[in-house]
């Protein structure tokens, strides 16, 4: 017959209140973990491509991730997480940025536009996506988005008329494996061009 403060087999005085008392800190900690994790989130709201946001996320979540993750806006690609290939460049109040060396947090109040932003579903392309389908600078498209954000950046900063020198100086920031990245120049030569004489511009 079992002693006393026996339990599962287990003789040790007092046992049954031991079990007891490491379930409940254990249950504690995990309570504590997930009220800490409530207080560390951070509201943010930001306009993405025209519609507004609101969310809670944790303060270290880049922006890449949020727009993929809890927007599901995956046109921006996330291709070295260094913010060397410029696979994951968006606009951020109208101006380049790289996503994936961005915090959301730091958007917050601000407007984001992404790749899906550039046109409306079912209506015609804008004049750089359009450029870069008419001259094929593209090849396995996983650097697209990001080469076309940048490029929309660049006529905006620069104008419609650029040299294929300054169009290759302004891409330093965007690698490309698959092109050699003279259909990439001629399309941005191209879609600046178009871009001037277009309301989506």
């Amino acid at each position: 017959m079992p002693e006393v403060g026996d339990y599962q087999g287990c003789s040790l005085p007092g046992w049954p209140i031991l079990w007891l008392w490491n379930d409940f800190k254990r249950l504690r900690s995990r309570y504590a973990a997930v009220q800490l994790k409530r207080v560390l989130m951070a509201k943010i709201s930001l306009i993405v491509n025209g519609n507004a946001v609101n969310a809670n996320v944790d303060p270290r979540t880049l922006l890449v991730q949020f727009l993929r993750e809890n927007l599901r806006l995956t046109g921006t690609h996330v291709g070295c997480d260094t913010s060397q290939c410029g696979a994951c460049v968006v606009h951020l109040d109208g101006k380049a940025v790289k996503s994936c060396t961005t915090l959301a947090v730091m958007a917050d109040g601000h407007e984001v536009r992404t790749i899906e932003g550039l046109a409306a579903d079912g209506a015609p392309l804008h004049p750089m996506q359009e450029a870069f389908r008419e001259h094929h600078g593209l090849q396995c498209g996983f650097c697209t988005p990001g080469m076309i954000m940048t490029a929309v950046d660049l006529v905006h900063r620069k104008g419609n008329d650029l040299s294929d020198h300054v169009i290759r100086e302004e891409l330093e920031g965007n690698l490309c494996r698959c092109t050699g990245y003279q259909n990439i120049v001629a399309s941005i030569a191209a879609g600046a061009k178009a871009m001037a004489k277009s309301d989506l511009a």
